[in-house]
């Protein structure tokens, strides 16, 4: 394998952090008085980052209700990261896999970078808490820069960063901004198919590569 640096997404990639996402955001939503929802529903959800998960809690469903104003959505995104710091994260869990993965990634040589539409601010506990904080060797979230996937910026920051060409990367995430994210970056893309990509086919995306399990991945990047 010639790629040296692998570029994680977070949630639906290394984490299936969707059960405790769906109580903060029923919680979030029993707070408002509004209705609250099955975590298949909320999954198809998650993946543009707090903000976009919040917007279409309100809207219960996928497409933003334009009714929605701007102080409403943000008392509502307040409620829900008191709510999530005050969550015990313990369902929060790695996939099949992906903690001895990413210690026999590391092992092997290869650079590890997490960029994450996440906010920053919930990040390092769930690190530490796994045990990956000395694994990474750069961590974004969602509002670590002006923006965040699928704009390529945060993966060509990475690259900048860490003194790697695009071409030695490789984008490894479950959803189309992963994908979208990678090809815009000039940067090869794998999709990991068992994530949250909005109910569709990670396949639809076209990645230069699929797996359906982790241990997949693994083997192809260490052959």
């Amino acid at each position: 394998m010639t790629k040296k640096l692998l570029i994680f997404d977070f949630d639906g990639t290394l984490i299936d952090s969707v059960p405790d996402l769906a109580s903060v955001a029923n919680i979030m939503l029993t707070q408002l008085g509004k209705p609250t929802y099955p975590i298949h529903t909320i999954k198809e959800w998650v993946g543009n980052g707090a903000r976009a998960l919040v917007e279409r809690a309100l809207s219960g469903s996928i497409e933003v209700d334009n009714s929605l104003s701007i102080a409403e959505i943000e008392a509502a995104e307040r409620l829900f990261y008191n709510a999530y710091e005050a969550h015990d994260t313990s369902k929060t869990t790695s996939y099949p896999d992906v903690d001895q993965g990413l210690r026999q990634l590391k092992d092997a040589g290869f650079t590890l970078a997490l960029v994450t539409n996440k906010p920053i601010r919930f990040v390092p506990k769930i690190l530490e808490s796994l045990g990956w904080t000395p694994l990474f060797s750069m961590v974004l979230g969602g509002d670590s820069l002006p923006v965040k996937k699928p704009d390529p910026a945060p993966l060509l920051h990475v690259c900048e960063t860490l003194n790697f060409k695009p071409a030695q990367a490789i984008m490894i995430g479950d959803s189309i901004n992963d994908i979208s994210a990678g090809k815009q970056a000039g940067i090869d893309t794998v999709g990991l198919s068992y994530g949250y990509n909005y109910g569709k086919d990670i396949r639809d995306s076209n990645p230069n590569q699929t797996f359906d399990h982790f241990a997949e991945l693994l083997n192809w990047l260490l052959k």
